[in-house]
């Protein structure tokens, strides 16, 4: 009996002490709070803006559901919430969106806004290997006429250099939009240029005679330059030399000379990609709808697989190029080029350092081989076996 009595007593004083948690709270604004959180988070400009894409969704339930300050969420408005989402998102978003929601949550607990309860009520969706890759990359099949298409009816312009550069670079979409004028080495005027900028800028001639040695003209080489208003994903470990072959550095310079406007930013600096409208730099929203719609088989005047006029195909107006099935965002081109590279034999190692990522992203995430090709890419490796026999 007195068991029974203890195992009373121990729930009426975690009840207690869950009212207590709640009298405790501090009533602050769902908006406020994420406000904070953004505030105090060292991340790159594009992280922020993706975290406020995902977290968007929660705060307006919030207002839908007149939840004014986060003392008022409890755990079955969490699974309300919740609910209503899974309904529409797949796996992967999910766990995107929820992964960050609950990040946020967990600093609204720190900030004694929420209860810990309020925190473990967000479930987010365990991912296997294959819900993490997403297939739905550009091909190299793909690729090679769009480039092709480009160079005949586009050469040298904005939209060409775009592209080429994405798909021969693996670069991010940010990283091209953060490229100046003088991050394109293709000449020894442009090499000595270099020389000067890492003295002036505090390197030692040891050290500036490493990088130039290892910087074989022509290439680009993207800055992080958070105070001047673009960024790399990974800052200043983002600041990288990527080598590009003679013909594509031929391609760039007849953009330079012939295409590209004569304008400086905000900031007076001079963009690679450029604009007469607006801060003088090409925004990164602009440079993605092209990708997509430069993605679109009907681009160039081949047939829709989609069964759609392009006459009228939603697809087809300005901002809405993602509409199209088999459009691929700036991301999917990556995940194709890092594949190509692969399939030519390029080394992990390398690869990772010229995409500035993990090499488990490359082999778990990126890498995405077609069986066939990569088995006849390993081939030649027999004969080193027959040779160990002889």
């Amino acid at each position: 009996m007195s068991d029974d009595g203890d195992d009373v007593r121990d729930m009426l004083e975690e009840i207690r002490e869950a009212v207590d948690d709640d009298a405790d709270l501090e009533p602050t604004p769902p908006r406020e709070a994420f406000d904070l959180w953004l505030q105090q988070l060292d991340r790159a400009e594009s992280t922020i803006e993706s975290y406020q894409y995902r977290v968007r969704p929660f705060l307006e339930f919030c207002d839908a559901n007149g939840i004014e300050t986060l003392d008022q969420l409890t755990t079955r408005t969490v699974k309300e919430f919740e609910a209503e989402r899974r309904g529409d998102l797949q796996k992967q978003t999910l766990n995107n969106q929820f992964g960050t929601i609950r990040q946020f949550l967990e600093y609204c607990h720190d900030l004694e806004a929420v209860t810990e309860d309020v925190v473990r009520a967000i479930n987010v969706p365990e991912l296997t290997k294959e819900d993490r890759v997403n297939t739905e990359k550009l091909i190299a099949e793909r690729a090679k006429p769009t480039l092709e298409n480009l160079e005949k009816y586009r050469y040298a312009s904005r939209d060409h250099v775009l592209f080429l550069l994405l798909w021969r670079t693996t670069a991010r979409i940010g990283t091209l939009h953060s490229l100046d004028l003088k991050d394109v080495y293709v000449d020894e005027e442009d090499r000595e240029r270099l020389r000067v900028e890492l003295a002036e800028g505090g390197h030692s001639p040891d050290a500036v005679e490493q990088i130039l040695e290892e910087a074989e003209l022509p290439f680009i080489f993207p800055r992080n330059r958070a105070d001047q208003g673009t960024n790399l994903k990974n800052r200043d470990d983002g600041e990288r030399v990527i080598n590009i072959a003679d013909h594509v550095a031929e391609i760039v310079q007849d953009y330079i000379e012939v295409n590209r406007y004569e304008v400086t930013d905000d900031e007076g600096r001079h963009p690679l990609f450029t604009t007469r409208k607006g801060s003088g730099r090409l925004a990164r929203s602009t440079m993605r709808n092209w990708i997509y719609i430069l993605t679109q088989p009907c681009e160039f005047g081949g047939e829709c697989p989609h069964d759609r006029d392009p006459e009228t195909c939603e697809a087809r107006e300005h901002g809405k190029g993602s509409k199209c099935p088999s459009s691929r965002s700036p991301h999917k081109i990556r995940t194709g080029s890092i594949t190509w590279h692969r399939d030519n034999g390029w080394p992990v190692a390398d690869l990772a350092d010229k995409a500035d990522t993990g090499e488990d992203l490359i082999k778990g995430v990126y890498d995405q081989p077609e069986a066939l090709v990569r088995g006849a890419a390993r081939r030649h490796h027999l004969d080193k076996l027959d040779e160990t026999d002889e």
